[in-house]
């Protein structure tokens, strides 16, 4: 039995039964990812209250919410590839207490900003930059949990913490709504903003309700999560870059997550440009009504397919998260070409849904692909670059939906499915494949 004495874990081999505790392993899960959750929340904070920003007073163009819900993604990616070399350096406990207390800082920021319509704008991207610390941690908290847990059990165990942690998209989006309608307590004495229709608008509930949540991660992950240990220089770790798997899996988890947060971020606003009240077409949707449905199905997905990935390969359920994709991205461009009314409408979100339940398929299946195929310090780096380059995924989205029509996008991410669907059938995918796993 691996000895728990002190904050660092000796004799530890998840490999081992001898040499593992099932108990510090789930318990590290638990923790990490609930902080996780958290972090996702910061992270698509931009995106579930941009929609708004106008209804407070701002006066921003489409190409300017664009642009500020894509920062956290430029910034994510960043940061991303920082922490994909910290599990191995400073351990999980101090990754994960004071990654919890650093979400507090772009939240508290917004808090103020949102108050005054008359916020720069130069201010209002570098809060949106700072919200990509939210992202950034995954990177290392994905590779620090690998640690923790054998083989037979990594498709479960990052299924779990991924795709619950993801379930952050969904909740800031679903949530924010609700909270932006009533005081919350103890701050009825701050002055909402008076809607033409009569109701107030609390645009600052959103940006203070999960600080305290956060206090709460650091305090458990300070008290009661240790290290393994496994170490490693900043140098030692570079040996991932020699190694193919490392930059094919890029392209897998690009085809997944990135497609997955990319279109996430951006969701709710093209579903207003391209079908709203202030698109051409002009009907009477709006997209904060469904934004959230987006990340919520492509993160339970990802969460239930983790024992699947485990059952049948990984490789394979990326495979079919590649073609699936492929289908849905050329479906939802051919209702974007020509919108008619709500059939339009209805076959486009019918479309990009489904895309986000395969996304959830392929994130699994990636994320069960890398331990398998790599040895484990490397497939811990392996996962953290790969996440650092996918997280880009919505600042390009949103880069690219401000420079072309949402059609000629959706077409172009159909076309690079297919792509990557041909690569992971030969690589990873069929019966003869040189990296089945």
């Amino acid at each position: 039995m691996a000895s728990t004495e002190s904050r660092i874990l000796t004799n530890w081999n998840p490999e081992d039964p001898e040499k593992w505790d099932s108990s510090i392993a789930w318990r590290t899960l638990a923790i990490t990812t609930y902080s996780m959750t958290l972090a996702f929340c910061v992270w698509f904070l931009v995106s579930a209250i941009a929609p708004r920003l106008n209804d407070a007073g701002f006066d921003l163009t489409q190409a300017q919410l664009y642009w500020l819900t894509s920062m956290p993604g430029l910034s994510c990616g960043f940061l991303r590839l920082i922490y994909m070399f910290l599990p191995a350096t400073i351990g999980t406990r101090k990754l994960v207490g004071l990654s919890s207390l650093l979400y507090i800082v772009p939240m508290i920021g917004w808090f103020f900003a949102v108050q005054n319509p008359d916020t720069p704008y130069w201010w209002l991207l570098a809060l949106a930059f700072m919200c990509g610390i939210g992202g950034g941690s995954f990177s290392g908290y994905m590779p620090s949990t690998g640690f923790f847990f054998p083989k037979r059990l990594s498709g479960t165990a990052l299924g779990i913490q991924a795709g619950v942690g993801n379930l952050g998209m969904s909740i800031i989006q679903m949530a924010s709504p609700l909270l932006m309608t009533v005081p919350l307590a103890g701050m009825a004495w701050m002055a909402p903003t008076r809607l033409s229709d009569g109701t107030d608008l609390w645009l600052i509930n959103p940006t203070i309700f999960f600080i305290p949540w956060s206090i709460l991660a650091a305090i458990f992950s300070f008290v009661w999560l240790k290290d393994v240990p496994v170490k490693a220089s900043f140098k030692e770790q570079l040996d991932i870059f020699s190694n193919p798997d490392t930059w094919l899996m890029t392209l897998m988890y690009v085809m997944t997550f990135g497609t997955f947060s990319g279109f996430s971020a951006q969701f709710g606003l093209m579903i207003n440009n391209n079908f709203g009240s202030t698109s051409p077409l002009g009907l009477a949707v709006a997209g904060a009504s469904y934004a959230f449905l987006a990340p919520l199905i492509g993160s339970l997905v990802r969460v239930a397919w983790g024992p699947l990935c485990d059952r049948f390969t990984g490789g394979l359920w990326t495979f079919v998260s590649g073609a699936g994709q492929a289908v849905c991205f050329f479906l939802a461009g051919y209702f974007t070409l020509n919108p008619t009314g709500m059939g339009s409408f209805w076959g486009f979100l019918i479309s990009m849904l489904v895309m986000f339940f395969f996304t959830g398929i392929g994130n699994a299946g990636t994320f069960k692909q890398m331990p398998m195929i790599m040895p484990k310090r490397q497939a811990g780096g392996a996962i953290g670059f790969t996440a650092a380059v996918a997280s880009f995924g919505p600042f390009f989205v949103g880069i690219a939906l401000s420079s072309m029509s949402a059609t000629t996008w959706l077409w172009i991410c159909g076309v690079f499915c297919v792509v990557g669907t041909i690569t992971c059938w030969i690589r990873y995918a069929r019966p003869a494949a040189p990296r089945r796993g």
